[in-house]
């Protein structure tokens, strides 16, 4: 995926966020993770967030917030949009990611990470009343995004792993 324009090209790490203006994209690739967008269509502000879980399940102060945590993510992001005079209520919302990684693997919980994820992005969003406009959640395999701030316009694109990686996972016994 190549730079848009002459836009400013800022890559995402898991656990990061950017909240910029108009002269940026920003990328991210994502598994289980989950990404939210907010762009505000008058001014060209927005951000973008890379989480891994939807919560640490403690409360810190506000100067402890890691971006890691998708409750946390966005209270940083919804912080920042407030500093440049934008309420993120006026926002547009798009949610991407919460990919299953690895199909055909159990887990204790019963739920997938990746799904608990998108789950609770929608829920953080509805409860700040952010509109979501759109999402790509789910499914198998990770995601490619970009998020041109300049037009708000956010590109994803689902990679499926191929039959040889599948076949590469450990095999679960069934309990007999």
């Amino acid at each position: 995926m190549a730079q848009i324009d002459n836009l400013l090209d800022i890559f995402l790490q898991p656990g990061e966020l950017f909240v910029a203006d108009s002269g940026y994209q920003i990328r991210t690739i994502l598994g289980s993770c989950v990404s939210i967008t907010l762009w505000h269509p008058e001014t060209g502000l927005g951000g973008m967030s890379h989480f891994l879980l939807p919560t640490r399940g403690k409360k810190v102060k506000h100067d402890e917030l890691d971006g890691r945590y998708g409750d946390e993510a966005l209270q940083l992001m919804m912080s920042d949009l407030r500093a440049r005079g934008v309420e993120p209520q006026e926002c547009q919302a798009k949610i991407f990611g919460g990919g299953n990684m690895f199909p055909g693997m159990g887990n204790a919980s019963g739920i997938k990470v990746g799904h608990r994820n998108g789950l609770a992005a929608r829920e953080m969003l509805r409860q700040h009343n952010i509109q979501v406009i759109t999402e790509s959640l789910f499914g198998i395999g990770h995601r490619q995004i970009i998020f041109d701030l300049s037009r708000g316009d956010v590109w994803a694109r689902q990679v499926k792993p191929t039959q040889q990686e599948l076949d590469a996972l450990p095999k679960l016994e069934s309990g007999s």
